[in-house]
């Protein structure tokens, strides 16, 4: 196929069915790779190997001489790990935590093409391909690791932990834990334009070898985005602000999202799990996430009055961060051997 016909498909075709789409992709489009937003000094560049490709994460190190517990973190749904997570990784850092912020393969600065690519299945080796990286840190005691995962990542740890016994404790933050039950929160409208991108990627992409349709991954309500909600609009434009983000995702994913259900894997998690939700979430719903809690041996949940990008700022971020210091305090180390949060 030439490539006049492949462009024609990645953009006219969807801007028949939504001819708002075009601004969207255009607006939200700041550049796939990097960030304009420095690294941390305390922080250091790794390259992480999965799968044939390198994922580029951030290694923050406490003070002090080792072993030191650690945490594996990644960000959300289409996410990069530069916009917003840095703040919770300083928390953990000046908590005496080793961490590991890291980019998944076909996002941000990690390697894998073609871009914009969400693979459930990719994303879970990825956090297994940063989990054992971790483990064999130098200064990391590896029988002292947890994983911290937000919205869609919430949902990919509690996975992970069922996957891995040696999981040592786990941090879902508003969790992505039922893809029905988080689909029927979105217009009607939306939900069916997202199905039909989807069915046109994966014939087009998957079959006749075209380059991947895409579609925003936020919208306005009636719009064809992943996400389209006001919230999640309002919330992205915020969390990204300054950083090299790219609002576009290849469509295929609305329906691997409808089947994706992380709760039913929370019974295997046999470490603690801490679950927090938002109680004004209009992404991922809060009573799943609450019985992800419930099927997990040794989970717990705690409730906030906020929505879903409430954690990443101000009084939400201090509420849930200062939950996660604590959980790992309790369940990383012995609480002599962790510093108090600096905040």
């Amino acid at each position: 196929m030439s490539s006049g016909w492949n462009g024609w498909w990645n953009t006219d075709w969807i801007a028949a069915l939504d001819p708002s789409i075009l601004s969207l992709l255009h607006r939200g489009s700041r550049g796939v790779r990097g960030s304009l937003q420095a690294v941390t000094r305390s922080s250091e560049e790794a390259r992480i190997p999965s799968h044939g490709c390198a994922l580029v994460a951030d290694v923050y190190r406490p003070k002090g001489k080792g072993p030191h517990p650690a945490i594996v973190m990644a960000h959300g749904f289409g996410g990069i790990r530069r916009g917003g997570l840095p703040s919770f990784a300083g928390r953990f850092q000046a908590a005496g935590l080793v961490v590991v912020l890291f980019d998944y393969r076909h996002f941000g600065d990690s390697e894998g093409s073609p871009r914009q690519i969400l693979s459930v299945p990719r994303q879970l080796q990825d956090w297994h391909a940063a989990l054992r990286f971790t483990r064999r840190l130098p200064d990391v005691d590896g029988s002292r690791v947890g994983l911290w995962g937000t919205s869609f990542s919430g949902g990919h740890v509690v996975r992970v932990a069922a996957e891995d016994e040696n999981v040592a404790a786990v941090v879902a933050q508003v969790p992505f834990a039922s893809g029905v039950r988080t689909v029927a929160k979105l217009p009607l409208r939306s939900a069916f334009k997202m199905a039909a991108a989807g069915l046109a990627d994966l014939v087009w992409s998957g079959i006749l070898r075209g380059r991947p349709i895409q579609v925003p991954i936020t919208g306005p309500p009636g719009s064809l985005a992943a996400m389209a909600l006001n919230e999640a609009v309002e919330g992205a434009e915020r969390l990204y602000r300054g950083c090299l983000w790219d609002n576009r995702v290849a469509a295929r994913v609305g329906l691997a999202t409808l089947l994706y259900r992380p709760l039913r894997h929370a019974g295997h998690v046999r470490c603690p799990l801490l679950v927090q939700v938002g109680e004004h979430d209009s992404l991922t719903p809060p009573e799943p996430a609450r019985a992800m809690a419930r099927r997990a041996p040794r989970g717990e949940t705690r409730s906030y009055p906020m929505g879903h990008f409430d954690a990443y700022f101000d009084d939400g971020f201090d509420a849930v961060v200062a939950d996660q210091v604590a959980f790992f305090r309790r369940h990383l180390a012995a609480p002599h051997a962790l510093e108090s949060s600096s905040g």
